[in-house]
């Protein structure tokens, strides 16, 4: 059999759901479907008029999309933007502010380092999100702390590439926390050797800030479930796709990846549905993007967009399961009302959507 690269750190993770999902098929009640741009405007080294042109298609033709499809509560679906902090310019902020105002986006925290070190990372970190929430209204308070939802750059989350690039820090999960991050949405990586053994689960990271990559293995959240770490994961979903293979020999790693070189179908839409994180009888759908680039752009907001929201209400409604259209932060909510209530039968508020 020929794998995918780096195969052997997920796929024990990936066959051992697989066979209890054959034993017992899931029983969906309820699917949180959130999409994840790691969004960089000024990738490849673009023009800030480049730059401006790129969040300007988003800014025009999302506004309809959104308009077109709208979940079990009657909601739009929500975009959200990571942002990198390195190319962070007020003009291209503010139109995706004002998506967010409108309820059908919102912005979190994107980053690029390369072993800068602690104190660099938080200043950062830290100059970013204060920027984000006071001048331009974004990201969300808890307990008066402001949170945002994060994505490493370059997968390399705490450390987590063999030759140390892209990171540099063993307790960046720890700083995350103190920083106020609510989760991470970084994953899955693969075929990134930063990709975890833990697949297709909500899990609680609890740092070892003297190794790297330690959100290798955690805690599973459960409904009811008492745990807790430094870091809340919440990944895409991971498996292979036999039916639409690459080059005609491997079988295609599914990633929840939307982009022009892996169209969206059918067959996706239900391999997400089929490993995608459960939590009792829900499921947290995260998929994600880079749609700063004009071929992914140009590929999803010309109809690839519509036919993946399209695709995933029909399969949602010949499952008889609830569907929700949140964002990231909503996504974390929904995701600790369930494990705080206990009782799955309970109907809790999201965002200020009942389910």
């Amino acid at each position: 059999m020929i794998l995918p690269r780096n195969a052997q750190l997920w796929l024990p993770g990936y066959l051992g759901a697989a066979l209890r999902s054959r034993r017992q098929p899931r029983s969906i009640r309820r699917v949180w479907f959130t999409i994840a741009d790691h969004f960089e405007p000024f990738r490849g080294r673009a023009e800030l008029e480049k730059a401006r042109s790129r969040v300007a298609s988003w800014s025009l033709a999302w506004p309809a999309i959104a308009s077109r499809h709208t979940d079990s509560a009657g909601r739009p679906p929500v975009y959200t933007f990571f942002y990198p902090e390195e190319e962070y310019h007020p003009a291209l902020i503010d139109p995706l502010s004002k998506l967010a105002r409108a309820g059908i986006a919102d912005v979190e925290v994107h980053i690029h380092h390369d072993r800068e070190g602690e104190q660099n990372f938080v200043d950062r970190i830290s100059r970013f999100t204060e920027t984000l929430h006071s001048r331009h209204g974004l990201l969300h308070q808890e307990d008066g702390q402001v949170r945002f939802g994060f994505i490493h750059g370059n997968w390399a989350l705490d450390n987590s590439l063999p030759d140390g690039r892209w990171c540099g820090l063993n307790n960046e999960l720890i700083l995350l926390r103190e920083l106020g991050c609510y989760a991470d949405f970084t994953l899955p990586s693969a075929p990134s050797a930063s990709q975890t053994r833990i697949v297709n689960t909500i899990y609680w990271a609890i740092d070892d800030p003297k190794l790297p990559k330690s959100h290798d293995s955690g805690v599973p959240l459960t409904p009811g479930s008492s745990a807790s770490g430094d870091l809340l994961m919440i990944p895409g979903p991971l498996a292979l796709n036999w039916t639409e293979r690459s080059h005609g020999v491997l079988p295609r790693l599914e990633t929840g990846e939307l982009a022009a070189h892996n169209p969206i179908t059918r067959k996706r839409v239900r391999l997400w549905l089929e490993f995608a994180p459960m939590i009792g009888g829900d499921l947290f759908l995260k998929v994600f993007a880079h749609g700063a680039l004009e071929p992914n752009a140009r590929h999803l907001l010309e109809g690839d967009l519509d036919r993946t929201l399209q695709l995933l209400v029909d399969e949602c409604r010949q499952r008889s399961a609830v569907l929700h259209f949140v964002s990231a932060w909503e996504m974390r909510e929904a995701v600790m009302a369930l494990v705080d209530m206990q009782d799955e039968a309970v109907s809790f508020a999201v965002g200020g959507l009942k389910s």
